[in-house]
């Protein structure tokens, strides 16, 4: 099935080249991989390269490279659990500058890492409302 039957909503909402860069990673690994979960996460891993999940979308991230320890890993070392589409490597300031804009209350004081998971539970569930729209 082409990938564009299988556009994740999230990605429907994100910019064009976001959605290209997820179909072709999709295309090639169902060649590779056939259809199913691993061709979904190959595409994934791909998009997470260049993008980073804020709320209900994707946008670009400022400099391209692994989101998370598990993306730096690779797939064949499954060993962590991803950070959701935050860009856990970007640095505090970033990470407090998406909380801003997603209006995460108390962010001021939060660590890093506490950044980076008020970032997913906040995109989790912007996604979750998006979708039942």
């Amino acid at each position: 099935m082409p990938a564009r039957d299988e556009l994740p909503s999230t990605i429907q909402r994100s910019p064009r080249k976001a959605q290209r860069t997820w179909m072709k990673a999709h295309d090639s690994a169902v060649e590779t991989y056939g259809e199913g979960r691993r061709a979904h996460q190959t595409a994934f891993a791909a998009l997470k390269h260049s993008f980073e999940k804020v709320g209900d979308h994707w946008e670009p991230k400022e400099q391209r490279g692994p989101s998370d320890e598990q993306a730096r890993r690779g797939a064949g070392q499954r060993t962590a659990d991803t950070a959701g589409g935050v860009d856990a490597s970007a640095s505090k300031q970033h990470l407090y500058e998406k909380a801003r804009k997603l209006g995460i209350s108390g962010r001021s004081s939060m660590s890093k890492q506490e950044l980076v998971d008020a970032l997913q539970k906040a995109s989790r569930r912007k996604t979750a409302k998006a979708r039942q729209r």
